[in-house]
């Protein structure tokens, strides 16, 4: 349990800081700005309270707004994917989510893709709609997500690849 705590405790810390000092300051083309901390949201045990997920999704959300001085949009758009997150499971892992017996380092490539895909794009669509809020821009909003969402999604695969442990 202890374990546990300080490896999630560590995973929190260390993408906020990588999301802050380096990540932020990428803005590609005016459109690509990859939000890797979502990986935080994404990987959260599964059998672990959806309360306490919710609020640590919050406070994520939050540190990245005070940094980035964004007035609660990162907060709002995580809070909306971490109560959203038993939908994307299902959807992505079926019948292993229903018996809670999903491990992230042994599930097929492709489901864990599909649910970074649904879980980094609802993210984003989410953010930008909350940064623009005018529907009239909307276009402007789906390139936003879809340049931004392919990055994070390619950032947050290998990331989870590289610092993945193996199973024997």
């Amino acid at each position: 349990m202890n374990s546990i705590f300080s490896v999630h405790t560590a995973r929190f810390i260390s993408l906020i800081i990588l999301q802050v000092l380096v990540l932020n300051h990428i803005n590609f083309l005016g459109f690509i700005n990859p939000y890797i901390y979502i990986i935080f949201i994404a990987l959260y045990p599964i059998k672990n309270n959806r309360i306490t997920l919710i609020l640590l999704s919050f406070f994520l959300g939050l540190i990245i707004d005070m940094f980035q001085d964004t007035g609660g949009i990162h907060a709002g758009a995580c809070v909306f994917i971490a109560y959203a997150r038993p939908l994307f499971l299902k959807f992505s892992f079926g019948t292993m989510y229903e018996h809670q017996i999903i491990k992230f380092n042994t599930v097929e490539f492709g489901s864990k893709l599909t649910y970074f895909t649904l879980l980094t794009v609802t993210h984003h669509f989410i953010l930008f709609l909350l940064e623009v809020f005018n529907v009239s821009k909307i276009i402007f909003i789906l390139e936003k997500t879809l340049y931004s969402s392919i990055f994070t999604i390619l950032l947050s695969v290998l990331i989870t690849i590289i610092f993945s442990r193996k199973v024997k």
